[in-house]
């Protein structure tokens, strides 16, 4: 039995999909299935390099139209063996220890529920991701946890999941915040071994042009998580501003045109 499943959503992305699993392949861990889930993708090579796939402890299960990568990744932890969870997008790669490491963490420590570690870019762009350190409630304002980090299937089962709804983009936000609400402390492995890969194309720019629409989202469907910590919000993150604007009505918003959650803090 499995301890680890990997889920790799791909939609056109074959190319690429080679060396995702490689990457997981060459783990110093080896005690995990790998997951693919062709999300109905109109490319041929993808297609036919999926049909008849044969890389060792991998299967690929195949749906008829694209869903998006929310539907893909719960589709693949339905079906998965695993104790624990990776999501791993088709055009990215993990370090040889990542599950190794992952894991001793997870085995060790029953409270944390969210293990990730430091990473890099590469493709169109090279480098360290300077991504903050996790702290809360810092990931209430925006998120530092990239998509491929370890958790609990027991814990998604406690969850709605990976929520359709967000199809433009920040559903691993929105699903961390699910996994915090249940608790769960977050780790920080103090090592990279996580490649995202920049493209020309890359989702993250569509992303971008839908981040109002998204936060609006993630607002309404943890309004509790947010009304609870409002003063550990504005403690945290604008106390240093307003100490030195002490004679101003501020309003704080977030960024968000939309977003309901506005601050008025005024002198006392």
């Amino acid at each position: 039995m499995p301890k680890v499943s990997v889920v790799i959503p791909c939609y056109n992305q074959g190319r690429f999909v080679n060396e995702a699993v490689n990457s997981v392949l060459e783990q110093s861990f080896q005690h995990f299935e790998i997951i693919i889930v062709n999300d109905g993708s109109s490319d041929s090579f993808t297609n036919n390099l999926l049909k008849n796939y044969n890389k060792p402890k991998t299967k690929v299960v195949n749906t008829s139209i694209n869903k998006g990568v929310s539907s893909a990744r719960n589709t693949a932890i339905a079906k998965a063996r695993g104790k624990y969870i990776l999501p791993l997008d088709a055009d990215d790669k993990i370090g040889k220890t990542y599950l190794e490491k992952a894991v001793k963490i997870l085995d060790t420590k029953p409270k944390i529920g969210i293990v990730y570690c430091k990473a890099e870019v590469f493709g169109t762009t090279n480098g360290k991701w300077k991504l903050p350190k996790y702290k809360f409630p810092n990931i209430l304002v925006g998120n530092c946890i990239f998509v491929s980090a370890l958790f609990r299937k027991s814990d998604w089962n406690k969850t709605k999941g990976y929520r359709t709804e967000m199809k433009h983009g920040f559903e691993d936000w929105e699903f961390w915040l699910s996994l915090i609400e249940l608790g769960v402390k977050v780790y920080r492995i103090p090592k990279v071994l996580f490649y995202y890969r920049t493209q020309a194309n890359s989702r993250s720019k569509t992303i971008c042009k839908n981040e109002d629409n998204a936060k609006q989202k993630i607002y309404n469907f943890h309004s509790g998580l947010y009304m609870r910590n409002i003063k550990k919000i504005i403690a945290d993150l604008y106390e240093p501003m307003l100490k030195h604007n002490k004679d101003i009505l501020f309003r704080i918003n977030w960024k968000v045109k939309n977003l309901k959650l506005i601050f008025f803090i005024k002198k006392s």
